[in-house]
């Protein structure tokens, strides 16, 4: 390469004078190309609190890097919760524990740290309706989501239904490697709907892509004896068992409402002493 046309190493490349317009425009301009919205928006107010606060340059640097790193994360978290289609937010820190004794502040703990789904274990909740184990789901889905894993959440009949239609439309194999890459597959209401040999084998699919690679936390109403009403072929519930099982953390809700038991200990606990 030519003098003419080669490019001056760092130490040698002049900085150039310009006025605070022109070094509007030109953070403006190389924020907008580097894709880094926040130092777009956020230069001139961090810059103005470096003067005040008498920051180096590379103070200065460090700060609106660490900004639109900050950002970045946030918007991730952001976006990984949309992706997971959650049909409500819940919380794992909203659990009132006193009402789950099946689950201690220890296991919730590490459950909430997420190694398990690094391992590729199962979660498996097991419980009467109202017993907390939508809410118990959906919080570790929100929790994994916002740790940065690609979540999903799903009921068993919808994502029958979405499989059926994939099969249908010859589009199978992509939803299922879909599901496969995901960290952490929600998988709620299972056992509530009876599934016809199609269904119920699709379904299996899916939980054999994951095995022991990629985590399910799943939650049924129904205990694992009465798991063969609701896939019919006794040999494919029992392989499903031993597939969500193995490895598994099994949380059991008990039969109580927990949303009852919520809501009593709030009154008795708002009663006048």
């Amino acid at each position: 390469m030519s003098a003419a046309t080669s490019v001056p190493d760092a130490d040698q490349r002049p900085v150039t004078a310009r006025s605070e317009q022109a070094a509007d425009l030109a953070i403006a301009a190389g924020a907008a190309a580097l894709h880094l919205p926040t130092i777009r928006t956020e230069a001139t107010r961090i810059a103005a609190a470096a003067v005040k606060e008498r920051l180096t340059h590379k103070a200065f640097l460090a700060e609106v890097l660490t900004a639109e790193l900050d950002d970045r994360d946030a918007r991730r978290r952001t976006r990984r919760i949309h992706e997971a289609k959650f049909p409500r937010l819940k919380r794992l820190e909203d659990l009132d524990l006193r009402q789950l004794p099946g689950l201690p502040a220890p296991l919730l703990a590490a459950l909430s740290a997420g190694a398990w789904i690094d391992r590729g274990e199962p979660v498996v909740l097991l419980g009467d309706s109202g017993t907390g184990k939508t809410h118990l789901l959906i919080g570790l889905g929100v929790a994994a989501a916002e740790a940065g894993r690609r979540v999903r959440y799903v009921t068993t009949a919808a994502l029958v239904n979405e499989l059926v239609e994939a099969a249908d439309a010859k589009q199978l194999s992509r939803v299922v490697g879909r599901y496969a890459r995901l960290d952490l597959l929600c998988l709620d209401e299972l056992g509530y709907v009876h599934l016809d040999p199609l269904g119920a084998e699709l379904q299996f699919q899916i939980i054999t892509e994951r095995e022991e690679k990629a985590s399910i936390a799943c939650a049924s109403n129904a205990p694992f004896s009465e798991w063969g009403t609701t896939f019919t072929d006794p040999r494919l519930a029992a392989a499903i068992v031993d597939r969500l099982t193995f490895n598994a953390h099994i949380i059991a809700t008990g039969t109580d409402s927990y949303r009852l038991r919520s809501s009593r200990a709030a009154r008795e606990g708002a009663a006048p002493g």
